[in-house]
């Protein structure tokens, strides 16, 4: 999954994208909103990471125009603010949800897949497709009764795919969700992961589908 994280402390930002990019996310970092609006209109993201207080403005007034331009990703919003008051405004200016600081990384790493769960209508961390079980958490699919542990990025792509099962993803927007700015990767590197997990899902009735020209899909027989 790709996050954008907006904040200005650097010491703060540095630690929660080691934390995320070890659990394979892709995490951008703007310290400013201006940086953010750039980064939000060249790329897609899963989830966004919002402080309030940020040098060029609040983080509240990127919220709402997020959510007024009909934004859809999930927001979670991490305040000093701990009045109850702070935190209602917050909700009903449509985040998704919010952790007050100082934050408890594993809990965020908890509400994150909370979010993103439930923006996928799941419950649980279990994803069921065909005769496959796929556990976001640990990382494993479940294939005839044997776990496969995925490796971080075959894990990324698999989950960027049983997430939205018959769309199809090209290799440059499929690149765009794994990889950060900083990273120089041509578009081969999908076909090597795609390559892997084609090999996870050989016994399965989940396939991915290449589509001539356009790019990946998932599917069930």
């Amino acid at each position: 999954m790709r996050f954008l994280l907006i904040e200005d402390n650097a010491q703060l930002a540095d630690v929660v994208v080691d934390r995320l990019s070890l659990d394979g996310h892709v995490v951008d970092h703007a310290a400013d909103l201006q940086t953010a609006w750039d980064f939000t209109a060249t790329s897609d993201y899963d989830l966004i990471l919002l402080d309030i207080m940020l040098p060029d403005g609040d983080g509240r007034t990127f919220l709402a125009n997020h959510r007024a331009k009909r934004g859809r990703t999930p927001v979670i919003v991490l305040t000093a603010r701990s009045e109850v008051s702070d935190r209602v405004g917050i909700l009903d200016l449509g985040a998704d949800d919010y952790m007050v600081k100082p934050i408890d990384f594993s809990e965020l790493e908890a509400r994150c897949r909370a979010v993103l769960r439930r923006r996928g209508g799941e419950a649980r961390n279990i994803l069921t497709l065909g005769d496959l079980g796929f556990d976001s958490q640990s990382g494993t699919l479940n294939v005839a009764g044997r776990n496969v542990q995925l490796r971080t990025r075959e894990l990324r792509l698999f989950e960027v795919l049983a997430n939205a099962p018959g769309q199809v993803f090209s290799k440059s927007a499929l690149v765009d969700r794994l990889f950060s700015f900083d990273e120089d990767v041509s578009e081969n590197a999908i076909e090597v992961y795609v390559g892997r997990l084609r090999r996870h899902l050989r016994d399965t009735t989940v396939k991915i589908t290449t589509v001539r020209g356009l790019g990946y899909k998932l599917e069930t027989e």
